[in-house]
């Protein structure tokens, strides 16, 4: 494979399933959606990455209906998202993405999510191994995320 060829959804599916522990997959709204859920606690768990493979009715912005373009969108901390982007975005109104100076139709690029930017949220459209490698650091980032919002659900229930 050559570093900028895309890898496949099934690397990243079976990177998350393997390497990260107490992940669930589930198929849900009309997308792969990983959840920290260990011991199967709470109903799903707490959500953290999704590989999105088709537009939604909310959610045109990246044009996911072209040939062989999927979207891997991961929570990271806040912390983690403001040292890659400086500040939030705002949130968008419904059925509308965020403002800011990206195109969410760019494959291989590291980015806000285009709805859930305000929310820490990024997203990559088909990554390239080079750029799944950055990818790595910042899933684990999602699951530490994860993990702590588990935790608090926990006590609170």
């Amino acid at each position: 494979m050559l570093p900028n060829e895309p890898i496949s959804k099934t690397t990243v599916h079976e990177h998350v399933l393997k390497l990260l522990p107490d992940v669930v997959a589930k198929d849900a709204w009309g997308e792969t959606s990983y959840f920290f859920n260990p011991g199967h606690l709470l109903k799903r768990g707490t959500y953290f990455a999704t590989i999105k493979e088709k537009d939604g009715e909310n959610d045109k912005a990246s044009n996911l209906d072209r040939p062989s373009v999927w979207r891997l969108n991961i929570g990271i901390q806040k912390e983690t998202f403001l040292s890659m982007f400086s500040a939030l975005p705002q949130r968008p109104p419904k059925g509308c993405s965020i403002e800011g100076p990206w195109d969410f139709n760019v494959t291989d690029l590291i980015m806000p999510h285009p709805i859930y930017g305000w929310m820490s949220w990024i997203a990559v459209l088909s990554p390239s191994k080079t750029t799944w490698q950055h990818c790595i650091p910042l899933l684990k980032d999602a699951h530490a995320r994860a993990t702590v919002t588990f935790e608090k659900r926990i006590k609170s229930s």
